[in-house]
Parts: C-alpha cells; sequence; structure tokens
C-alpha cells in the first residue's frame, strides 16, 4: 500500500471511529483516549491529522461536505446539461439535517456552545466559509452550465441555503416533532428558488 492510500485509510479509521463515539457518548464526553483505544492509533498519529479533539470533531464536518462536493461534481462531470441529478446529489443529505442523532449535527451544535473559545470560533468560522463557497460554486457552475438562470443572485441564495440548513441542526436539537416545514419542503424550495417560472 503506497504512502497516500495508508494516510487515507488511517484517516477514514479516524473519522468513522469519532462519529460511532459521538452517537455513542456525546461530543463531550469522547475523548481522545476513546479515539484511541477504538482506533489502535497512537496519539502522535492522531496528532498527525489534528491538534485536538475539536478540530478532530471539525474533520467530520468537513468530510461531509466533500462527500456531498464529491458527489456534485461526478453528477456534473458527466456532461449533461442538466439540473435534476446535481441537485439530487445535494438534496440527499437534506434528511440527515433533522435528525438529533446525526453525529455532523451533534458536532456542529457542540462547537458552536463553544464559540467563546478563540480556537473554536476560528474553527466554526472555517467550517461556515468552506460551506458558504462550496454552495455558492454548485449554483454558478450550475449558472455556467446554462441550467441555473444567471439572474439568480449565487451569494444571497448560497447563503440563505446556508441558512435554513443550519437551523435545521438547531432545530433536530430543540424538537423532534413533525414540523410544517421539512427537508422535503427544503428540496421544494431549492428547485423553485434556483429554477424561477419565467413569466
Amino acid at each position: 500500500m503506497d504512502r497516500e492510500s495508508k494516510r487515507n485509510k488511517t484517516k477514514t479509521l479516524l473519522l468513522d471511529a469519532t462519529k460511532t463515539l459521538v452517537q455513542e457518548k456525546g461530543c463531550s464526553k469522547m475523548t481522545l483516549s476513546d479515539i484511541m483505544t477504538r482506533t489502535g492509533l497512537s496519539k502522535g498519529a492522531i496528532y498527525h491529522y489534528v491538534k485536538s479533539k475539536d478540530e478532530l470533531l471539525a474533520l467530520v464536518l468537513q468530510e461531509r461536505m466533500e462527500t456531498i462536493d464529491d458527489r456534485f461534481f461526478a453528477e456534473v462531470n458527466q456532461g449533461k446539461k442538466e439540473f435534476e441529478n446535481p441537485l439530487r446529489a445535494i438534496v440527499k443529505n437534506l434528511p440527515s439535517l433533522q435528525e438529533p442523532q446525526d453525529p455532523t449535527n451533534q458536532i456542529f451544535l457542540y462547537l458552536l456552545s463553544k464559540n467563546d473559545q478563540p480556537v473554536v470560533r476560528a474553527i466554526i468560522t472555517k467550517f461556515y466559509d468552506q460551506a458558504l463557497q462550496l454552495s455558492k460554486r454548485w449554483i454558478t457552475v450550475a449558472q455556467s452550465d446554462g441550467v441555473i438562470p444567471l439572474s439568480v443572485n449565487a451569494d444571497k441564495t448560497a447563503e440563505l441555503f446556508l441558512l435554513i440548513s443550519y437551523g435545521f441542526r438547531v432545530r433536530s436539537s430543540i424538537s423532534t416533532e413533525d414540523h410544517a416545514f421539512n427537508a422535503e419542503d427544503y428540496s421544494v424550495l431549492m428547485v423553485e428558488l434556483l429554477q424561477p417560472k419565467q413569466k
């Protein structure tokens, strides 16, 4: 196994263990010692990827974003100038935003609760900026392919989508009851905003 493959395998092991431990123990109670026990990795091996538990948790959020981005561009790169499949690659993840036990929701809220700590604030800000740029890029790529009208404001629309996604994450920690606006409604709203009907 080459060095890059080994690194990717170790990173996957680390992230999978983190997600499982978050679901089992929660973010507050999970420790790097738990990660070491679960993965068999040394502290030095873990520190090769991150400097702290908070950075490790942020890596899980980063992985989720990268997975969605990969799915989106896998559809775009098929060369079809169409809207549905790239959008489906994005909306496939929307139901998880409503799940209180989803590790990324738990991690997001945990890090947000530590926003008064400068290091954590920097992590959250970086994650927000990356998510916003990805969302905007998805829109602009679709605009350049001619499947989203240029009249759609990519900056405002990307930010609106991110705010709604964050709202779902917060709501999942407050209430698990049925709500008037759910993930399916959100995907319908995305279509309405990204492909406005011609007057």
